[in-house]
Order: structure tokens, then C-alpha cells, then sequence
């Protein structure tokens, strides 16, 4: 599939700002025999101070931006052209989940992806005794890997109501839960806990989805968002696997990804901090477009 992408983010503010330093994480990567970025640009007004575009240590690429001048409004607008060439489920079969323990001490690798830095809290994802017992519910320890991934994405979707107005981006996670409502960073950040809770390395993907109008009903520009979902490694043989629980269903080519992390705090779409007065407002919109459709 082939996609072009805008994303517009709007701040406006009650009086001017000054100051600001913001980091942008937008921009889709490109990975190897799944996705790739053919054409993208970030275009910032006013024009900031400084600007770098660089790539953190997940690998995720990172614009920081700086403004010096005052300001009462900042517009980011990203286009990209990506085209996604497969998905990310289970393609081999997955070690049990009694067998994951010792697959992970013969891990020494500490790069980017390595397993070991997905296993411990992170500032979204603390431990919760109510989700990992609700996970532990679920699944036995002669389960494959993948196949408890699946379960317990399923097992939320059913058991959690999408509300987009239910939380915030503060929100805990194990408050979503036990009220049982949020939206796909709740349901992503509690799928984390759970599987880290049983052992499984789990971290957060931020990326575009594309979402279809209902039938009969043409797309509208603009009304798709941001996304996430779960990425979680199931041993040596089938390494990473994502899984959409919003949706119940592994990330397919409807999946655009942009950044991996532990949790939100790596892969926050905007992130920063500025001199201001007052109260301020703020604006997203996305398009993800089939191209040739």
C-alpha cells in the first residue's frame, strides 16, 4: 500500500510565548521488509530559531526545535509519502511462555531493540497488581508467547469502551483500567503492563492508521489521528510482533509506524517545554491517504 500523510498541529496561545524548546516525533521510518519513507517534510511557522533533525536511540527520527523570538502561535505541519509492504504478526511459531525467561538470559545484545530495556516500569507503565492479575487470568505458562499476546489484545478490546473524551494524555493506566473506558494510549499502555507482568518485553508503537468511512460515506480530509498500539517479543524464532488491541488485531498494512518506545514518554508527537502566561489552546488533524484510491 502506498500512503501520503499530512499531519497539521496547531498551538495557540493567550499571550505570547517565549523561549520554547519542542521535540517532534512524526515523521514514519523506514524498516526493512515492511515499510518505507519514499518523501517526507516538516515545515514549522514561525520559523523556529534553531532546528535539528537526528534520529534517538531507538532509532525514531526526531526534529528539536527552538524558538527564541516571541510568539502567539506555532503551526507544525508533516506530509510523507510511505509505502507499508507488510505487517507485524506472528510468522513462525512462538516459544511458551515458560520457555521465555531462558531465552532471554542468552540475550546480550543492548541495542535499540534488544528485549531487555522493554522489561522494567516506565513512567506510563508502573506495575498494577489488579492488571497483572487480570492477565494472569488469562493465560498459562505452557501458552505460546504470540498466542497470549493475542488473548489478552482480544481480552481488552472486549472487556474496554473506546471514549475519547473518558481520559487525558495523564491519565494512569491503571485507572483506565479499573474503569474500563479510554482510548488507544490506555489500551496500549495497560497491554504493556500486562504482558511485562507475566515476563514478556513490551513497548509502545506511536504511527498512523488508516481508517475507512462507513459504507456508502466518502473519507473526510483530516479526520484520522495519530495511533498506537503494542509491540511485544515472543522469543528468538519470531522476535517482535505488534498488536493493535484497540482494534483486536495485529498491525497489518493499514499500520504506519512512526516511533518505538518503553511507553507515550519516548514517542510523545510533541514534547517541550516554553515561557508562558496564560492559558493556551491546541489542534490535531490527520489524513492518511491511499494513493491511487
Amino acid at each position: 500500500m502506498l500512503y501520503d500523510i499530512k499531519l497539521v498541529i496547531d498551538y495557540t496561545f493567550q499571550s505570547p510565548a517565549a523561549g520554547a524548546r519542542q521535540t517532534l516525533h512524526a515523521m514514519p521510518m523506514t524498516i526493512a521488509g515492511r515499510q518505507r519513507l519514499i518523501a517526507g517534510s516538516v515545515k514549522v511557522d514561525p520559523e523556529p530559531a534553531t532546528r535539528r533533525d537526528r534520529d534517538d536511540f531507538f532509532g525514531n527520527r526526531l526534529t528539536e526545535l527552538a524558538f527564541n523570538e516571541p510568539h502567539s502561535n506555532i503551526e507544525i505541519t508533516l506530509k510523507a509519502r510511505v509505502e507499508v509492504t507488510g505487517g507485524a504478526e506472528p510468522r513462525t511459531a512462538s516459544v511458551e511462555l515458560q520457555e521465555l525467561a531462558r531465552s532471554l538470559e542468552a540475550e546480550t545484545d543492548l541495542g535499540a531493540r534488544s528485549p531487555l530495556h522493554f522489561l522494567a516500569a516506565s513512567p506510563y507503565t508502573r506495575p498494577d497488581q489488579a492488571i497483572a492479575q487480570w492477565a494472569r487470568a488469562l493465560v498459562s505458562d505452557a501458552q505460546a508467547c504470540a498466542d497470549i499476546v493475542a488473548v489478552l489484545g482480544r481480552a481488552l478490546h472486549d472487556e474496554m469502551r473506546f471514549d475519547a473524551e473518558a481520559t487525558t494524555v495523564e491519565t494512569p493506566a491503571a485507572e483506565a483500567f479499573a474503569a474500563r473506558h479510554g482510548v488507544c494510549q490506555d489500551f496500549t499502555h495497560i497491554m504493556i503492563i500486562a504482558l511485562r507482568s507475566l515476563g514478556i518485553p513490551a513497548g509502545y508503537v506511536s504511527g498512523y492508521l488508516r481508517t475507512l468511512p462507513p459504507p456508502g460515506q466518502e473519507r473526510l480530509e483530516g479526520a484520522d489521528a495519530m495511533h498506537a498500539w503494542v509491540s511485544a517479543w515472543c522469543g528468538p524464532g519470531v522476535g517482535w510482533v505488534e498488536y493493535d488491541p484497540t482494534n483486536a488485531t495485529f498491525a497489518g498494512t493499514d499500520h504506519i509506524v512512526v516511533a518505538y518506545g518503553r511507553d507515550y514518554a519516548d514517542v510523545a508527537p510533541v514534547r517541550g517545554a516554553m515561557r508562558i502566561a496564560g492559558a493556551q489552546t491546541s489542534n490535531q488533524s490527520v489524513d492518511v491517504a491511499p494513493v491511487g484510491e
